[in-house]
C-alpha cells in the first residue's frame, strides 16, 4: 500500500487585516495598520498550494473561519442588529472588534496535532484542535475548526476526532507548529517530537521572560494520550526560553522535520544532545540532523526570513526539497546558507521558493499554511474529495476569490457591515464547493 505526507493549506479568509494582535510574532507586530490585500493574499496561498500538488504532492484545502465573530461580541455583552454589535465594538473596545476579525486560522499549521493511524494503537489518524488559549483572536477558533476538520477528514472507519484541551493556560496547545512527526517512511511506525515551552505545573521550571510560551509540556503529554501513542513513540523537548524571548513564537519558527531530517537552528532546544540520543534510539534509523549555526545565520535572520518555517516535502523522486518563502532570497546571509545546504550531502538537494509575503507580513510562512496528514492510499481515498487541489477546484477557488474578496483592507475596515455579508456569503459558498454542509454557526 502506498503512503503519502498531505499538505492541508488554510484558506486566507476575506476579513485578511494587519491589526499587530500577535504579541511575541515580530512580524505581526511590525506590520499592524499596514493596509491589507485579502484578494491578493488568498490567491499566493492558492499559488503554492496548487504548485505543490503540481509536483505530485497530496495537497487539500481548510476553510477559514467566518469573520468577524459577531457570537463571541454578543457573548461579551454588545447587542442588537449585527451592524449595531459591529459598531458599538468599534466604538467601545476596537481591539475586541479586532480579534473578532482575524484571518489568522490560514495557518493551518496551528488548527490541530495530527497522529497517522501508522503510530495510533487503534490504527486511526487522530486530530486534536488546538486550543490556542495564549491568544484571544486565535482561541476562539477550536469550535469551528473542529466541524471542518471533520467535514473533511469524515469517515469514521479511519479518522478520529477528539475535542480540544480544556481552555485554560496549563493546557495552552498550538497544534502542529510545536509538532514534528520523524520517521523512515510515511507509513512506517515513527517517533513524534512534542516541542514545548515551559512546565506549566512547575513554578521551578525555566520559561522565557519576554513573551509567553504558548505550548506547554502538559498540553503535549494530553495530546499524546489521546492519540493512543506508546512511550516508545513520543519524544518530549524544551524550546529554547531565550529564542522564545527573540520572537520565536512557535517551534516551527526554529526547526523543521520530515521523515528523518531534522532541520534547526543551534539554538533551538535545550539539552539537545540528550533529546537527539534519544529520537536517535526509538527511531531505529539513521538521522540527519541538519544544524544551522548562529554564525551562519543569526536568530534576528532567521525570523526575519522564516528559514525554519519552510515546508520538507519528498517529491516523488524520493528527493527532498525545501519550500521557501520569498524572503529567504532576498536575505543575503540565509539565501546564501540556503544555496550551499544543497551542496552538503543531506537528503534536502532542492529549494523552491514561492511569493507568500501577504501572510509573512502577518507573521506566518509556508510552513504556518498547511497542515500535515500522514495518510494511507486507502486514507487518502476516504477524505472529502472535494477539498483535494486538482485543476478544477484551484480555477473555482481562484474564481471564488475574485468574486468576493477584497483588493484592500484596513483595521478601520473592520467595522463596514458590509464585510459581513460579504464574509458570510462567500463562506457559503465555499461550503457548498467543497461539500462540507453547515460547519459555520450562521448556517444553523
Amino acid at each position: 500500500m502506498k503512503h503519502f505526507e498531505a499538505n492541508f493549506d488554510g484558506l486566507v479568509g476575506p476579513t485578511h487585516n494587519y491589526a499587530g494582535l500577535s504579541f511575541g510574532n515580530v512580524a505581526s507586530l511590525s506590520n499592524a495598520a499596514l493596509t491589507s490585500n485579502p484578494k491578493a493574499a488568498a490567491k499566493q496561498g492558492l499559488q503554492k498550494a496548487k504548485a505543490l500538488a503540481d509536483l505530485g504532492m497530496v495537497q487539500g484545502v481548510l476553510a477559514p473561519q467566518e469573520r468577524p465573530d459577531l457570537y463571541t461580541l454578543r457573548r461579551i455583552g454588545f447587542s442588537g442588529s449585527d451592524a449595531e454589535v459591529l459598531q458599538k465594538a468599534a466604538q467601545q473596545a476596537p481591539a475586541l472588534l479586532n480579534a473578532c476579525c482575524s484571518a489568522s486560522s490560514m495557518w493551518t499549521a496551528n488548527a490541530a496535532t495530527v497522529s497517522p493511524s501508522a503510530d495510533t494503537r487503534d490504527g486511526k489518524v487522530h486530530f486534536t484542535p488546538a486550543n490556542l488559549v495564549d491568544k484571544l483572536h486565535r482561541s476562539i477558533e477550536p469550535i469551528t475548526t473542529g466541524n471542518i476538520l471533520k467535514a473533511t477528514f469524515n469517515n469514521d472507519r479511519h479518522f478520529r476526532h477528539h475535542q480540544h484541551l480544556p481552555e485554560h493556560t496549563s493546557f495552552g496547545d498550538e497544534g502542529a507548529a510545536n509538532h514534528t512527526r520523524l520517521c523512515s517512511e510515511y507509513g512506517h511506525a515513527g517517533v513524534e517530537l512534542f516541542v514545548y515551552g515551559q512546565e506549566a505545573t512547575n513554578p521551578s521550571a525555566v520559561k522565557p521572560i519576554k513573551y509567553p510560551a504558548r505550548q506547554t509540556l502538559e498540553a503535549s503529554q494530553a495530546v499524546a494520550r489521546l492519540h493512543q501513542l506508546d512511550d516508545e513513540s513520543c519524544v518530549f523537548m524544551q524550546q529554547n526560553p531565550d529564542v522564545i524571548d527573540q520572537g520565536v513564537f512557535h517551534n516551527d519558527v526554529i526547526s523543521v522535520g520530515n521523515q528523518n531530517v531534522l532541520f534547526y537552528h543551534e539554538q533551538a532546544f535545550l539539552n539537545t544532545d540528550a533529546k537527539f540520543d534519544e529520537i536517535r534510539r526509538k527511531m531505529n534509523t539513521e538521522m540527519h540532523f541538519v544544524k544551522v549555526a548562529t554564525s551562519q545565520v543569526s536568530i534576528d535572520d532567521a525570523v526575519r526570513s522564516y528559514l525554519f518555517n519552510t515546508q520538507i516535502i519528498t517529491l516523488p523522486s524520493g528527493e527532498m526539497a525545501i519550500i521557501a518563502p520569498t524572503n529567504c532570497q532576498e536575505n543575503p546571509a540565509v539565501f546564501a546558507y540556503l544555496n550551499e545546504l544543497v551542496t552538503l550531502g543531506t537528503p534536502i538537494k532542492q529549494v523552491r521558493y514561492y511569493d507568500v509575503k501577504q501572510s509573512m507580513q502577518n507573521g506566518g510562512g509556508p510552513a504556518c499554511l498547511r497542515l500535515r496528514v500522514a495518510m494511507n492510499e486507502q486514507e487518502v481515498a476516504a477524505v472529502n474529495q472535494n477539498t483535494l487541489m486538482n485543476d478544477a477546484l484551484f480555477t473555482r477557488l481562484n474564481a471564488w476569490v475574485d468574486k468576493h474578496y477584497r483588493d484592500q483592507l484596513t483595521v478601520s475596515d473592520l467595522a463596514d457591515p458590509q464585510l459581513i455579508i460579504e464574509s458570510r456569503t462567500a463562506l457559503d459558498e465555499l461550503t457548498q464547493i467543497l461539500k462540507l454542509g453547515s460547519v459555520y454557526q450562521f448556517q444553523r
